[in-house]
């Protein structure tokens, strides 16, 4: 059920800047309306968020299969995942709506080339006049915290799954136990790498190359779809493009 959640929000965040990306490089032309800029912005940042919650979820439901499974069809029943699943999404859709808003209430008066393949908060925060581009910064640290947080929660999740793990006798039993749950930190960590990395580094240090490598990163469907398919056999089955912003 959390795998099935998880394919859905992976393919509609890859859907969300690859098509437009494509149709752009075919037909020769480097430019996306501001509603359709908008739009990218709130699927990257409702779609992420989603999957990010429920990448936390699914650690608890590892969690209490590893530690608790005498009690998991009781903990984990099929009302507890559907809530679990409906609150990911809805913290996603928050997510994108806050940063949305915030985003494109600023003023832009530096022109509309945005530096990258799609619209990216930081691209766009870049063409800004205002000082009213600082909301939207303290707004992207406190979803750093909290992003952050949830992966001190996962962390602390995966510490005890491992204890619990080194407790069992069979040598197959532990190696089963850490072929389930590793590729899942595997992919966390991926992500919260790649995400703290491109909207926390420095701007001494940002390129519009080095933006693009981890825009490329944070969204290659090869690289995820290799990931998601370690995750389905292990853990369940036992060139820059400048875009110009116009109205």
């Amino acid at each position: 059920f959390f795998l099935l959640n998880l394919s859905v929000l992976d393919l509609g965040s890859i859907s969300t800047t690859v098509p437009k990306a494509m149709a752009n490089s075919l037909w020769g032309t480097r430019v996306i309306s501001y509603a359709g800029c908008a739009a990218q912005v709130f699927l990257i940042f409702f779609l992420f968020g989603g999957e990010y919650s429920l990448l936390t979820v699914m650690a608890y439901d590892r969690y209490v299969a590893i530690c608790k499974p005498l009690h998991y069809g009781t903990i984990m029943g099929s009302r507890a995942c559907v809530k679990m699943a409906a609150v990911a999404w809805a913290s996603g859709f928050l997510n994108g709506l806050l940063h949305t808003v915030n985003t494109f209430s600023i003023p832009l008066c530096q022109g509309n080339t945005v530096d990258q393949f799609f619209c990216e908060i930081p691209q766009i925060l870049r063409l800004s006049c205002s000082d009213s581009y600082l909301r939207e910064v303290g707004l992207i640290l406190v979803n750093a915290c909290l992003l952050f947080g949830c992966f001190i929660f996962i962390v602390l999740s995966y510490v005890q799954i491992f204890a619990a793990v080194l407790r069992i006798p069979s040598e197959q039993g532990r190696h089963k136990a850490f072929s389930m749950c590793l590729p899942h930190l595997v992919v966390v960590s991926l992500t919260v790498i790649t995400v703290m990395f491109a909207y926390l580094k420095p701007p001494s240090i940002s390129s519009p190359a080095e933006d693009l490598v981890v825009a490329v990163l944070m969204r290659n469907k090869e690289l995820k779809d290799a990931l998601r398919k370690v995750i389905s056999w292990t853990f369940f089955s036992s060139g820059n493009i400048d875009i110009a912003l116009h109205k």
